[in-house]
């Protein structure tokens, strides 16, 4: 290890309950003029991360004083973070791990020590996205998915369970036990890690990447961390550091407390619409304020979550008493002291008599303004108070799907067999036999009903609220429509424990919320088939229904390709919606439904009070249950351990495999770095307008039959039924490749309007498939291009975004503005993103996408933001566009990692050169 320095005179020990650990000391920082209380918590955090590792190569003395004398608008500075770990879920994981595989692979072809890939820092992998909701309604649906489970992703786990063995500093979580950020906030941080490092034990702050975007869940706990590319994250696994800019923090100050009737996620809902609102993307959010002392863990956990809703790199909550009270309430009593006694010395422990500091700039929410809301039809930041959600469901109706709404007073006429006013005439109406019932299955109809996500089931508060809601609902005599999917998939074991003990579980059973399993479901794209004849009918009828789920996502065809419409809610208002069975419903004036004696029951009547909430989770919650159920959390059942993975520290690839295939990132890859190149002669694939999601770019759900995907894995001999989805085949490229800009909702403005996997073959002038357009052009040496409108990639942190459009020879992507995580896993593919200048676009530039592009200026030499010049010449006319881009290579290490072809390409010619 390089030697470390203290030039500033920090180090220092501390010694708690007889353990001494050398910490470094950030009020050591004041004899150097540096006032710790100014800063923003979350940059304390950084500085001290800089301070630990300063050995004046990686991290200098300029870059601990740049940070330290930080300003509320820094100057554009690199700073390299060293993570304490790395957390990855199994839809990007299976990926990292593959390619560490092919790592080792390429290792030995090219002469090097394959035991030089391998985890540097501790990795933790949690399988929580491959859990699918085929079977819903019934207590056997959580052991036949999880059978289902196993029979679909045995080849993956086998892989997880060979780099268990093959892997140092590597744990794997088995299936069934929980979602990857609740287990992370339950069990596995630290907050305060207690290691040995260069030879001595050392104290620092808990800090954390994640191949998951909503890895800022663990804000909430006052730890560091957020999601990143799998590429990334594999760099930093691999003893990378990871480079950053000093960030702005935007400072939320909370005040007063919730009003009754208002949920930790309608809390959640009017941040993500403010923030989204005020601009923070690329920025820490952090919160202070008098309103945190009556925000208890699990609400800060729900708003820290969505973080990559509204943006921002982080949702950073400081450590203060209420994180004490979550690690005694969760079996964690042992870390306290340290918790408690280091924060406290180091200035970030928060209390409400300290000094507020300084911020980039302030927003202030009262929470006592919050009113219940939910979130839709297609982003997470569109909020729409409940009261107007009949209003706007109409609005989206008409305006996005050209469907007659009901004309001003008319209500649809109720399924449950009153009728309160005059439906909408066919053809948007089905009926529709359903258990030997029969309903009309009409556009508003709620299809699926999901309480799923680690954003709500984390929260006691609002999993015993929907708990309670239910018991109303049953005493009432009230029911599901039959037609609804339902589903419970609790982010850990221990919901389940705590409403059993309540006595509250029976009731979500008796309106067919069952668990499904322990894992991300809904939210992910695993919502699993609907019932044939549902499915029938909204395609016969063309209908706009709708899903409601306590989830985080609700991109477009991400919850299920048939459900156009799709709204985030609290867990309460998920049991509400399944029992209206429909989304235009206004609650205070129409009731759910009618009781045995034919009396409206509204939602006002089964809503349960704020008080009654907290006696039913007070009476439930038990330490006990978190450390019985945390217990064996490495050691999986009997399922798990049973299952046979290959051994050796070299990975055994497996050419008939349809899951795992070694990737061509490094096959053939020369150990010295190509010169620079401009792009010359280039087509467009893809033109793309706003908001275009990684969900579009790469999907994660269902594989259509008709889809290239679909095609390849049939011309394997596997049927339909056994296709899986896209998230559980990333670990082969053949699959994913074909996959890339696939989503049965993306819209390519080349296509012609045509929804899908289609885009313009220039030379035939016809309409093909993307997938056999690029390959068409690879194989002839002609580069491509994506243009794109504001906020490309914005969503998830799918590195098969950027893999994919690498594989289809995407040389560039020009765009108005980049998602933070996806324009990075571009330039960690070696794929460059190019932004227009302030005021330009496609549309004001007169591109068409049909023109041929030359860009110059790369071979000469790159530097971070850099102006490169396009030019577009029409082939037909022979007129000629020139303008100017911006280069978004934002640091000097993104321009070594763009001239390597890649991140990881980088890392391995490094270790190969040092074997």
């Amino acid at each position: 290890m390089p030697e470390r320095m203290d030039p500033f005179g920090v180090r220092d020990t501390l010694t708690v309950d007889g353990t001494t650990a050398v910490v470094y000391r950030l009020d050591r920082l004041e004899k150097h003029g540096i006032n710790i209380d100014r800063l923003p918590y979350s940059i304390r955090i950084l500085l001290e991360n800089l301070l630990r590792h300063l050995d004046g190569r990686v991290v200098t003395e300029e870059d601990v004083l740049a940070v330290a004398r930080w300003q509320p608008h820094p100057e554009p500075r690199e700073i390299a973070l060293h993570p304490a770990r790395v957390v990855l879920q199994d839809f990007t994981g299976v990926p990292a791990v593959v390619d560490l595989a092919a790592m080792r692979s390429a290792m030995v072809r090219m002469g090097g020590d394959l035991r030089k890939v391998n985890p540097q820092i501790p990795a933790d992998l949690v399988i929580d996205h491959s859990v699918q909701v085929d079977r819903f309604g019934t207590v056997y649906a959580f052991p036949y998915n999880v059978e289902k489970e196993y029979e679909r992703n045995g080849e993956r786990y086998r892989l997880l369970k060979w780099g268990q063995k093959a892997f140092h500093n590597f744990r794997v979580v088995p299936p069934g036990t929980g979602i990857i950020h609740q287990v992370n906030l339950e069990y596995l941080a630290r907050v305060v890690q207690v290691r040995e490092q260069d030879g001595e034990l050392r104290a620092f702050p808990d800090s954390l990447l994640g191949t998951d975007s909503h890895t800022t869940m663990i804000n909430g706990i006052g730890v560091m961390g957020w999601g990143v590319g799998g590429i990334e994250a594999e760099a930093v696994m691999l003893g990378q550091p990871y480079f950053m800019l000093i960030p702005e923090v935007v400072g939320v100050r909370l005040v007063g407390e919730l009003p009754e009737g208002a949920t930790a996620t309608d809390l959640v809902l009017t941040l993500t619409e403010m923030l989204r609102k005020h601009g923070v993307v690329g920025k820490f959010v952090e919160y202070f304020g008098p309103g945190l002392s009556n925000l208890p863990l699990p609400d800060r956990a729900t708003i820290a979550n969505m973080a990559p809703e509204y943006g921002s790199t982080m949702g950073f909550f400081p450590v203060d008493q209420q994180t004490l009270i979550y690690l005694r309430g969760t079996a964690r009593e042992s870390l306290i002291p340290w918790v408690e006694q280091y924060t406290r010395l180091q200035h970030l422990f928060r209390t409400d008599d300290a000094p507020e500091p300084e911020y980039s700039s302030v927003l202030e929410l009262d929470l006592s303004t919050v009113e219940p809301s939910v979130a839709g039809p297609r982003r997470p930041q569109d909020r729409i108070p409940l009261v107007q959600i009949k209003k706007a469901f109409y609005e989206t109706l008409e305006q996005n799907f050209s469907h007659p709404v009901p004309e001003d007073g008319a209500r649809w006429e109720d399924e449950g067999g009153a009728t309160s006013g005059t439906a909408v005439s066919a053809p948007y109406q089905v009926e529709v036999r359903v258990k030997d019932e029969e309903f009309i299955l009409r556009d508003g109809s709620v299809v699926i009903a999901a309480i799923t996500s680690c954003t709500n089931t984390s929260n006691p508060s609002v999993m015993v609220g929907a708990a309670l809601v239910a018991k109303r609902a049953v005493e009432r005599g009230l029911r599901v429509k039959p037609y609804v999917k339902t589903s419970f998939a609790p982010g850990s074991r221990v919901v389940v424990e705590y409403l059993e003990r309540a006595g509250l579980l029976p009731y979500l059973e008796a309106l067919q919320f069952h668990v499904v399993g322990f894992g991300c479901t809904t939210c992910i794209g695993n919502s699993g088939p609907l019932p044939e004849v549902v499915e029938r009918a909204i395609r016969d009828g063309d209908l706009v229904v709708a899903s409601v789920l306590s989830g985080n996502r609700n991109f477009e065809a991400r919850i299920h390709p048939l459900v156009k419409t799709n709204y985030l809610a609290s867990p309460l208002l998920v049991v509400a919606f399944a029992l209206a069975g429909r989304i235009d419903i206004d609650f205070e004036h129409e009731p759910l439904g009618y009781d045995p004696n034919g009396q409206p029951v509204y939602l006002r009547d089964i809503w349960p009070t704020q008080q009654e909430i907290r006696d039913a989770v007070n009476l439930s919650l038990d330490p006990e249950l978190y450390r019985k159920k945390y217990a064996d959390v490495f050691t999986g059942e009997e399922r798990w351990q049973s299952l046979k993975a290959p051994e050796g520290e070299l990975y055994e690839w497996d050419p008939g495999s349809t899951y795992i295939q070694e990737p061509p990132f490094f096959v053939d890859m020369p150990l010295d770095v190509p010169p620079l190149q401009d792009i010359e002669e280039a087509r467009v694939l893809v033109v793309a307008g706003d908001t275009v999601t990684t969900d579009h770019i790469s999907p994660a759900g269902a594989i259509h039959p008709e889809s290239p995907a679909g095609k390849y894995l049939i011309s394997r001999g596997i049927e339909p039924r056994n296709f899986n989805t896209y998230g559980s085949r990333r670990g082969n490229h053949e699959v994913m490749i074909r996959g890339t800009f696939a989503n049965v909702r993306f819209k390519n403005l080349l296509a012609g309007g045509r929804e899908g996997w289609w885009t313009l073959d220039h030379e035939t002038g016809e309409v093909a498939p993307i997938y056999d357009v690029a390959m068409k052009y690879q194989s002839r040496g002609v580069p491509l291009l994506v243009i794109a409108g504001k906020e490309y990639g914005t969503g998830s942190s799918r590195d098969w975004a950027a893999k994919g459009t690498a594989l289809l020879g995407v040389r560039a992507v020009i765009a108005e503005s980049f998602e933070r995580i996806h324009r990075s896993n571009l330039v960690g593919m070696g794929v460059l993103p190019l932004q227009f200048l302030p005021g330009e676009n496609r549309e004001r530039l007169g591109l068409t996408g049909r023109e041929v592009y030359t860009i110059h200026g790369i071979a000469e030499g790159l530097e971070p933001g850099k102006k490169l010049t396009v030019v577009a010449k029409d082939p037909d006319s022979g007129r000629e566009t020139r303008f100017q881009v911006i280069t978004r290579l934002d640091t000097p290490v993104e321009i070594e990692y763009y001239q390597n072809g890649g991140i990881l390409q980088t890392v391995l010619r490094r270790m190969v050169k040092t074997s």
